[in-house]
């Protein structure tokens, strides 16, 4: 039997979403690829997993990096041939002390771009053949109804203005939409997933209404395991449409 196989990009921190959705897919039988700019702190969370019986590899990945990406895919053709599910997790922090387009330092625009948007879109290039390859993949882009405010001019309050973080956000869900149409005559579906408010940086304090980590991954791994008659182009929280 072929082995499935799930690329998860961000998965350096043990409290971290990715991790969280790395071993529910670890739980469903998946082969699990935890990626980070320094692959030597995905490596003990993928040791934990393989501690607790899954299968799961660690793999440098540097979404600033097309070199690295396409290493990435040249490890993963030789280990596997294939991948079943791509999800785009990494993300850069939010930029919460710039309340409005009009004061955002523009080098964290970039950044942001860079790592929310860029970042995915070159890794899904660079993996496509592996998508391909697989029966029936799914490409999921971990976004935030942040994005909502950029595209809709709805009221999320002050907390969640952050231009830089949302606006990337907005045309990651605005790629996720673009590449649902260019692999509508696949079987590759495409979505982007709001994780909700999320404990993931107890070092920082986290509100305390945020959700724990794994609770917010179910919504992600849905996406990553949608059937053949399942959405596609869509964002969603929790299985619904936010759109």
């Amino acid at each position: 039997m072929t082995t499935k196989t799930a690329l998860i990009t961000g998965t350096s921190r043990r409290s971290g979403l990715g991790f969280a959705v790395a071993r529910q897919l670890a739980e469903l039988g998946y082969h699990v690829i935890l990626t980070a700019r320094d692959v030597t702190r995905a490596e003990p969370l993928a040791e934990q997993l393989r501690q607790d019986g899954y299968a799961a590899t660690a793999l440098r990945l540097d979404l600033t990096d097309h070199a690295s990406m396409h290493e990435a895919a040249g490890h993963l053709t030789g280990l596997f041939g294939h991948l079943d599910v791509l999800i785009n997790n990494a993300s850069v922090m939010p930029d919460f002390k710039a309340l409005s387009a009009l004061d955002a330092d523009l080098d964290v625009v970039r950044s942001a771009m860079e790592v929310d948007v860029i970042g995915p879109w070159g890794l899904v290039q660079s993996m496509l053949p592996l998508l391909t390859a697989a029966p029936a993949a799914r490409i999921v882009n971990v976004s935030s109804i942040s994005a909502l405010q950029i595209a809709t001019g709805l009221d999320l309050g002050a907390s969640l203005r952050a231009p830089a973080y949302s606006m990337a956000k907005h045309m990651l869900n605005v790629l996720t939409t673009v590449l649902a149409r260019a692999l509508a005559d696949t079987p590759i579906l495409v979505n982007a997933v709001d994780p909700g408010e999320t404990a993931t940086h107890p070092e920082r304090g986290d509100d305390e209404h945020d959700r724990p980590a794994a609770e917010s991954a179910r919504g992600i791994v849905w996406a990553a395991t949608l059937g053949a008659d399942g959405p596609t182009g869509g964002l969603f929280r929790d299985e619904q449409s936010l759109v």
